[in-house]
């Protein structure tokens, strides 16, 4: 008997499985390059460009707005009409969380203290253009920086066609890094050429482009640093195993390093699914990844709905599907993912292409920590303090004073008394 496509394992086989997100060899790869970027700027960006292929000899590495506009132009119809309904579904999600903020002012002894909420001015949003180029990715990072109000917007992506130019059009970004790799990431931290430094650098990418997020994340901020794609798949025996089936392989063709789980009530179901699994893939053009990636995941079967959750709480995956006939009880109680799709009908695929919510998502266990890329992400909190009335304020001061003194701190305890005076 052949082996199983997806394997039967426990929760604790596979999240020990997962490796970091960031590994010695990656790091090793993409320190020297991020090093000669930071370095030499523009030329080292170029060197790099020429050589893994992202553009030809003398090719141009900066894409301006006109012809990113040209691109749009130059679309068919109903394909601009689809990247900008697509666009408006992203923009309005990221508009409603950008009012769940607002500014706050509180009364304290003496005065009021607060808090504004300001963008930051530039954003690196990095989208991959190696195996599968993601115009999609464009969409989710520069529109939601857009959104929440950052001046300036710079995309980086390897050899970059019609779409993801248009993509970057639609988006409002104001030119294009024709690069991927670390190279491109240390470009956009550090400033090369037209792009200006940024102050925050977003994205997906392969373990390279990681690596150099991490390594750039003390000068900068990030987003997070996500390994392989993941995504579970919670069902009970009223799933459809040709569903459930389609959607493991669609997130399995991503990537040979995908992650793709089945957490199963109904011991039943697995079989069927994996029935399914060999059927689909006989006819799937993107089978030789999508069987790779199968070999990294597994079926767990439970015994309970609690079983269940915290089975899936344990492996904290990337993307959640609950494939359950009383899915709507069930996700209120779940912890831990990056984003949950409820429901046969809420596939994951609609969360990748823009139903409105972001794609780009924690990995590796790191959702019990991480949220989805969010305007939040492009925002600050600004705190003040105003003091008018040093009287009322000599609790305030007083306290001050005290705690400088409590840490030793005297110059701090006197900078609060001349307040009294």
């Amino acid at each position: 008997m052949s082996a199983r496509l997806l394997r039967h394992r426990s929760v604790a086989e596979l999240v020990s499985r997962r490796g970091d997100a960031v590994g010695p060899e990656a790091l090793a790869v993409a320190a020297p390059i991020v090093e000669a970027v930071r370095a030499r700027g523009e030329s080292a960006l170029r060197e790099y460009a020429e050589q893994f292929g992202d553009v030809p000899a003398g090719g141009p590495l900066f894409i301006e707005t006109a012809t990113l506009d040209r691109a749009l132009g130059g679309l068919a119809a109903g394909d601009r009409a689809r990247l900008e309904r697509v666009a408006a579904r992203i923009r309005t999600f990221a508009e409603a969380q950008k009012r769940a903020l607002g500014p706050v002012s509180i009364t304290v002894p003496g005065g009021t203290a607060g808090h504004w909420i300001a963008p930051l001015e530039r954003a690196g949003c990095y989208a991959p253009g190696g195996r599968y180029p993601l115009p999609s990715s464009v969409l989710m990072t520069a529109v939601t920086a857009r959104t929440a109000g950052v001046k300036e917007i710079w995309v980086a992506t390897p050899k970059p066609g019609p779409m993801t130019l248009a993509a970057a059009a639609i988006a409002g970004a104001d030119g294009v890094l024709a690069a991927g790799g670390a190279h491109a990431i240390a470009a956009l931290a550090f400033g090369a050429g037209p792009v200006p430094a940024c102050d925050v650098v977003v994205g997906p990418g392969n373990r390279y482009v990681t690596a150099a997020k991490q390594l750039v994340g003390s000068r900068v901020a990030i987003d997070m640093l996500a390994g392989p794609t993941e995504l579970a798949i919670f069902a009970d025996a009223t799933a459809s195993p040709t569903t459930v089936a389609a959607d493991l392989l669609a997130q399995a063709e991503h990537d040979p390093d995908a992650v793709p789980i089945l957490v199963s009530l109904d011991a039943t179901l697995t079989d069927r699914v994996e029935a399914e699994l060999a059927r689909q893939l006989a006819v799937l053009p993107t089978a030789p990844v999508a069987t790779q990636a199968l070999g990294n995941g597994g079926v767990v079967v439970v015994e309970s709905t609690e079983q269940g959750i915290n089975a899936c709480d344990a492996l904290a995956p990337e993307h959640l599907q609950l494939c359950l006939q009383n899915a709507d009880r069930v996700a209120p109680q779940l912890a831990h993912c990056g984003a949950l799709f409820v429901g046969s009908g809420a596939a994951e695929v609609l969360g990748d292409y823009g139903a409105g919510p972001n794609h780009v998502l924690p990995t590796g266990g790191t959702a019990r920590s991480k949220g989805a890329l969010s305007v939040y992400t492009f925002l600050r909190v600004r705190t003040w303090l105003r003091i008018d009335d040093a009287a009322a304020a000599r609790p305030l001061i007083e306290d001050a004073a005290w705690f400088g003194r409590v840490e030793g701190l005297e110059a701090h305890a006197r900078s609060a008394e001349r307040r009294l005076d």
